[in-house]
């Protein structure tokens, strides 16, 4: 395999970083985070007409550029390293994707070109708070009861009598960007035990009557969270049909969806050694001691060099591999960016409280994705089980005791 870059992709990585740069000043006070939408809209606006952000893995018939996960993996690098409040992996990695699987062709017309010029975000709202195991990437679930069935709870969908329309009714209650997205991609339960399946429906929460949002208070401000309300609210089934494998399509955009948000979390763990180099190099003026005298302290970076360039080489190896590395590629990038972060909280004689404050961000955005997406020991166990390590399929991480077993 060709692991060099290629002049496209460093344009793109060129173009982000010198928007970025730009447009975000060293030591941002976070203040787009605490906006409505959670993010900078007009910033968002520049990074989807120029370089494309949204459409970079998007089929040009579709308003994209057809760059693949590749493409946008070098985008997501750029944005962790800025950690950049966006909608980018609600919206393109794991919204857009599942609409370009699965909706009819007059659903894609409709929306994948809007996704693609930022016009339109979205975000995928999974019940029971289990995004990691409906995207197969911590354990597999083909009957979908992470949905919910029955009076079990979770999100219950009904077609309407003598119309195409259906109603849904339930919560999610862990739903990146849910907040400020112009669409909703529910997965819900449908059915009784007979004919009992998961499928995906269509939101729009500005028009869909019954729908309830509630921002919640996130670990990591730039990884905003909501709780979404669905009281007897009009939606539309994304597909022709309601046969379509909507949990098998979820597990196939487990692996891609893991090797971008790896790319974005060894961003930001590069990010965050940059600048723990940088304040090692500047010393604590005060005191007149150069801390990078220190022969530990300068190992130690070397070490965290070494394992956030190894991170990296596998997210770029998912990137173009996501079925045979997604999970583990995510898992090491979490690591490498909990170590990295954790290292940049430790380290004596800083210049200031600001470098402090972007140290402990670096070390919420990695437990925050270990909460939504992981944690990074229950991604090696399923990735390991199912290449058939252990001789046995992954077990489910709801069942009793499953977090002890798999933390051995």
């Amino acid at each position: 395999m060709d692991a060099a870059f290629t002049a496209e992709q460093d344009e793109i990585r060129r173009a982000v970083r010198e928007l970025l740069a730009a447009s975000r000043a060293p030591g941002d006070d976070g203040s787009a985070e605490r906006t409505a939408d959670g993010y900078d809209a007009e910033l968002w606006r520049r990074l989807a007409r120029d370089p494309g952000l949204p459409g970079l893995a998007l089929p040009p018939e579709y308003g994209g550029t057809g760059r693949g996960p590749a493409g946008l993996a070098v985008a997501c690098e750029e944005t962790g390293r800025a950690r950049l409040p966006s909608p980018l992996i609600a919206t393109a990695v794991l919204a857009a994707p599942l609409i370009a699987a699965l909706g009819t062709d007059d659903q894609r017309t409709a929306l994948l070109p809007r996704i693609a010029d930022g016009g339109l975000t979205a975000a995928l709202a999974v019940p029971g708070g289990s995004l990691a195991t409906a995207l197969g990437l911590t354990g597999d679930d083909t009957g979908g009861a992470w949905a919910g069935g029955g009076r079990a709870g979770g999100m219950q969908a009904r077609p309407v009598p003598g119309a195409k329309g259906w109603r849904l009714y339930g919560e999610a209650a862990q739903v990146l960007d849910g907040h400020s997205a112009g669409l909703l991609l529910v997965a819900a339960h449908a059915g009784g035990f007979p004919r009992s399946r998961t499928l995906l429906f269509l939101v729009r929460p500005e028009t869909a009557a019954g729908t309830v949002r509630t921002r919640r208070t996130p670990l990591d401000g730039a990884r905003p969270l909501a709780g979404i309300e669905l009281r007897d609210t009009g939606a539309e089934l994304l597909g022709a049909d309601d046969t379509v494998d909507v949990t098998g399509a979820l597990a196939s955009a487990g692996p891609p969806a893991a090797a971008l948000l790896a790319a974005e979390a060894v961003g930001a763990a590069a990010g965050a050694l940059e600048r723990m180099a940088d304040q090692v190099g500047e010393g604590n003026r005060s005191s007149g001691r150069a801390t990078g005298s220190a022969e530990c302290v300068k190992h130690r970076l070397a070490e965290l060099y070494a394992r956030v360039q190894e991170a990296r080489s596998a997210a770029y190896y998912a990137a173009w591999n996501p079925a045979a590395a997604g999970g583990l590629a995510l898992a090491q990038a979490l690591e490498a960016l909990r170590d990295t972060a954790a290292e940049a909280v430790r380290l004596p004689g800083g210049p200031g409280p600001a470098r402090e404050h972007e140290a402990h961000l670096s070390f919420r955005r990695a437990a925050a994705d270990e909460l939504l997406f992981g944690p990074a020991h229950r991604l090696r166990d399923h990735a390991a089980r199912r290449a058939g390590l252990f001789g046995g399929p992954a077990p489910d991480p709801a069942a009793p005791g499953t977090a002890e077993r798999v933390a051995v």
